[in-house]
This record gives C-alpha cells, sequence and structure tokens, in this order.
C-alpha cells in the first residue's frame, strides 16, 4: 500500500534529536508514500503478518468532535500502510465511518471495481459485547447490564449488524462476499461472563434454549449449522477472540477453557502504569503467548488519561485527546513500552486529529513509534518509563483494572491419593518463578512456573499419610507468598 524511499535507517537518525519526543525533526518534510515499510510481526496462530501500529475504532471514529470527519483519518491509515484496523458495535458511528472510507477505498464486494486484494491485505476487527448468541437477558450474579449488552440482541445480530453497516446498507442488508477477519467477545470482566459464553459447548447445545456466543459465532467461522443459526452456512468471520480491560483472572479462566481452540487473538489494555495494578503482562498475556494467540495491546496512554483525559470512560468528544504528547511526557516511549511487552504483535490508538503537518499528526507521529523490534527497549528503559508515567494522576491512571493486589499463593490447592495439586498463582510486579513445596515445615522440592494454559492443574506426587503441607509461590524479584497448611 506504500513503496519506500526513505530507509527506516535514515529516518531513525533524522528522528534522533527530535524535540519533545516527536519523531520527525522540523524542516523535514515528505509525502506519505516516503514513510518507511511498516514494520509487521506474526500475530499469532492466524499467520497473518500484522503493522505494529493499528488503526483504533474510538477516539474521533466514535466520540467525533464537531470539527473532525472521520474518514479521512481511515484513509490516510490505509495510504500509510496500516492493515489492522478495529471497530465495534458499541462504538456510535464508527463501523458507519468505516463503511463510508471502505466505499471510496473499492471494499465493497459486488461493486464495481471491488478491490479484492486490498481487502485481503488488511485484518478488519469488530467486537460484540453479548454474551449470549440470541437475544435474552438472563441476570448473571455481578455482571451489570453494560457489560452483557443488548437485551434485544445477541452475537449474531451484533455480527450482521457489522457487515451491514460497513458493507451494505446499514438496516441490515450486506452483499455476498462480506467478511470481518475477526470478531471479539468484548470487555470481559467476570467469570460469571465465561460461563455463559461457554453454554452449547461445556453444556449440551439445545437449540431450543439460549447458548454461549461462542458456539454460534464458531458456526459463521466454519459455515456450519450446528446452533441453528446459520441456516444459509454463511461464513463471516475469518477469527474469533475476546478482549478485556479489568480482570487478568477471568481472561486467564475464558482461555484455559477453551478445549475446542476458538480463540486465536486477544485483545488487553496494556500501559507503563499496567504493574501498578493487577497486571496484564506477568498474568494473562503470557498465558495468550503460550498458546500462540495474537495479541493486541490497547490503552498505550491509558485511554488519553496519560495526558488531558480525565481517567474514567470517555462521554463525549471533550474526552478525545487531539495533541501528540507533551514535553514532559513523550508519547513515543509509551507507544514502545506497549510494543516491547512480551507477546505483543500490535497496538491500537484511537485517532484524534491527523494534519498536513507531520509534527502534528497523531497518525505519522505513532507510525513511526511502532517502527520497533520487539526487544527493542531494554528493561531497564522500560523501568525508566513506568517511573515517567506514575505520578501522573498521582498513578491513578488505569480506571478499567482491577486494584494491585500483591502476589499471590498458588490457587485451589488440593491433595488426594497421594497428589498435590495446584492452579496458577498470580503475579504482582514481577513475572512468576517457581513454586517450592513443603511437607512438615521442610522443603521437598522446587516446581518451575509455566502458564497455566488449561484447566489441568500442576501436580506434584508424595505419598506421606497425615503430613501437612504448604505451597509457596516465587516471583523473579524472590518475592513469595505462602498458601495456608494443607493436611495430607
Amino acid at each position: 500500500m506504500t513503496h519506500q524511499t526513505v530507509s527506516r535507517r535514515e529516518f531513525v537518525k533524522l528522528s534522533a534529536a527530535a524535540a519533545a519526543g516527536l519523531t520527525i525533526l522540523p524542516g523535514f518534510r515528505f509525502g506519505l508514500d516516503q514513510l518507511p515499510t511498516p514494520m509487521t510481526r506474526t500475530f499469532g496462530k492466524t499467520g497473518f503478518e500484522v503493522t505494529t501500529l493499528g488503526l483504533g475504532g474510538q477516539a474521533s471514529l466514535q466520540w467525533t468532535p464537531p470539527d473532525v470527519d472521520p474518514v479521512p483519518i481511515i484513509l490516510k491509515a490505509f495510504k500509510m500502510g496500516v492493515n489492522y484496523f478495529d471497530t465495534s458495535n458499541l462504538y456510535a458511528g464508527s463501523q458507519l465511518h468505516f463503511g463510508k472510507a471502505f466505499r471510496k477505498l473499492n471494499l465493497i464486494p459486488g461493486e464495481a471495481g471491488y478491490d479484492k486484494k486490498l481487502r485481503e491485505s488488511i485484518f478488519l476487527t469488530t467486537k460484540t459485547h453479548q454474551r449470549w448468541a440470541k437475544p435474552g437477558f438472563p441476570e448473571l450474579k455481578n455482571v451489570n447490564n453494560w457489560s452483557n449488552g443488548d437485551p434485544d440482541g445477541g452475537a449474531i445480530k451484533d455480527l450482521k449488524r457489522t457487515l451491514s453497516q460497513i458493507f451494505g446498507d446499514g438496516e441490515g442488508n450486506y452483499p455476498e462476499g462480506s467478511y470481518v477477519n475477526m470478531v471479539l467477545t468484548h470487555s470481559l470482566s467476570f467469570e460469571e461472563e465465561v460461563d455463559v459464553m461457554y453454554k452449547g459447548l461445556e453444556t449440551p447445545l439445545n437449540k431450543d434454549e439460549n447458548f454461549g456466543v461462542l458456539v454460534a459465532l464458531r458456526d459463521y467461522r466454519d459455515g456450519t449449522n450446528h446452533t441453528g443459526l446459520n441456516p444459509k452456512n454463511e461464513k463471516l468471520i475469518r477469527h474469533i477472540g475476546l478482549s478485556g480491560h479489568l480482570n487478568s483472572p477471568a481472561m486467564i479462566d475464558m482461555i484455559q477453557r477453551d478445549q475446542w481452540e476458538i480463540l486465536d487473538a486477544m485483545l488487553v489494555a496494556i500501559n507503563s502504569n499496567d504493574k501498578r495494578y493487577l497486571n496484564h503482562q506477568y498474568n494473562v498475556i503470557p498465558v495468550a503467548q503460550a498458546k500462540n494467540m495474537g495479541i493486541i495491546a490497547m490503552k498505550v496512554f491509558a485511554d488519553g488519561a496519560i495526558y488531558s483525559k480525565y481517567a474514567n470512560w470517555t462521554r463525549d468528544h471533550e474526552g478525545v485527546v487531539r495533541s501528540v504528547g507533551t514535553p514532559e511526557l513523550p508519547s513515543k516511549p509509551l507507544i514502545e513500552y506497549s510494543l516491547t511487552t512480551p507477546g505483543i504483535h500490535t497496538a491500537i490508538i484511537g485517532i484524534g486529529q491527523i494534519s498536513d503537518d507531520h509534527l502534528k499528526c497523531q497518525l505519522v507521529q505513532n507510525y513511526y513509534a511502532a517502527q520497533i523490534e520487539p526487544g527493542g527497549l531494554s528493561q531497564d528503559r522500560r523501568l525508566e518509563v513506568e517511573q515517567s508515567t506514575a505520578h501522573v494522576k498521582d498513578g491513578k491512571t488505569n480506571y478499567f483494572q482491577l486494584p494491585y493486589s500483591g502476589l499471590t499463593a498458588p490457587q485451589n490447592l488440593k491433595i488426594k491419593d497421594g497428589e498435590i495439586s495446584w492452579d496458577t498463582a498470580f503475579a504482582a510486579t514481577s513475572p512468576l518463578s517457581h513454586y517450592e513445596i513443603f511437607r512438615d515445615g521442610i522443603k521437598i522440592t522446587t516446581i518451575p512456573h509455566q502458564p497455566q494454559t488449561t484447566k489441568k492443574p500442576f501436580r506434584f506426587a508424595d505419598q506421606k499419610k497425615g503430613a501437612s503441607y504448604m505451597l509457596v509461590s516465587v516471583d523473579q524479584e524472590g518475592n513469595r507468598a505462602e498458601s495456608d497448611l494443607l493436611k495430607g
């Protein structure tokens, strides 16, 4: 989608002394076709070569300021070579703006000039907040109505709404050949939601009753009709995934329960204030990485709260950040932080404004900052970036994450038939290292920690009856968390 006329090395040299964290020196001007070819990473098990910068579907695409036209933002991202595009059924007019841009780009199947090659070169993701496949709103313990979606909707209605808004007439119709590359079950917050989403997979599938989103989306991925919701055997989805802001343990549970290899990717909040909360980078991200899932970073700037936005959910266009970093806190290192978190393939960033002046254009600045190798930020530099943002709003920027709780002991400790079993501990400010097992106060073994990718627990056999056992989780900094004593 672009051609390279400026080498990355030249680009790096030109930007090295940029003031205020801006990545292009004043006086250096070029057309978009002279940007370096965008860096890509293999997007987990999907095999797609995804650009390290993706276009987020919020900011001005959702909360559109009166003086902003969102369509040129999308078109500019295409011209720059960005190939990952994010939107959602809950993002107001976001999907409709993509529809307008796609018409200008000849990406509507069946229309004259349809550019099939261009369509195949991009990865288009949407989301559903629905937990049930069909309309219905059974009460879920601890789950508010917002996170459970529209009582008149259902996940399949959301899917077809997306296709209609992006490729069709916006009234429910879409042309043959329309598809999205992925649907994410969005904003997973509680384990009770996971129970619902796996209904019809972990429980018998009854077409006459309601069932979870996953079994229905699988039908539309595979062109099957096990649920009775896909009578035309349409294939409208290429991949299925999940997203989460709040609760790493709940997301781990969602991944571990996937015996059917349905989940190909995860969208997760990750920024330099992550470790100030029950963090994702040492908990759910390693689990998803171990399953070779594509992993997308979001909330790179804490949804703008690291800069001018209030630390809460955006309510209107007043919450859209339209600047490029600040002299005191450049945006480039924050993007680098998210993209060098092990396991991350791309970062979606919402755009408040674009400009012909590359120094003021969020898209251009974010694009260049995203041209970084996975190991391109040292651990010491990552710590420096964390320190630079820790003071912002007293560190209370990640309003979308559970509070910090410290290293935990191993979970669900049991002894049966001479075998000790347990589930993963949850990490704090350092990755998990290993587990130590004590019998009657004496350490008898050490078990290395590995990401627990299924519900199969860690196990250790010990036949001494009547003994007392304690398990200790240890992280890479040497911090320890002890379980209660368990009688053998």
